[in-house]
């Protein structure tokens, strides 16, 4: 993958508990940490988009479908 560089402005406590990550050994570096988290929120609202869509195109889960979804979803965690 190409990487550019970018000069991005954040909270300093975000910077921080970042920085934490990486000297922890959490992260590999600040830089792949920031890349890592962006792709996640991107690939989040990806998901939420096609959920969207499924809402919109078969309507909202019932209460029992999300209760069901809530107890598989407990035991595989």
């Amino acid at each position: 993958m190409t990487t550019s560089k970018v000069a991005l402005s954040i909270p300093r406590e975000v910077l921080q508990q970042a920085k934490k990550e990486v000297a922890t050994g959490r992260a590999k570096s600040l830089s792949s940490f920031v890349s890592e988290a962006l792709d996640e929120k991107l690939r989040r609202d990806e998901l939420s988009e096609i959920l969207d869509a499924m809402d919109r195109e078969h309507g909202s889960p019932s209460k029992d479908a999300r209760a069901w979804a809530r107890r598989v979803l407990k035991r595989s965690s």
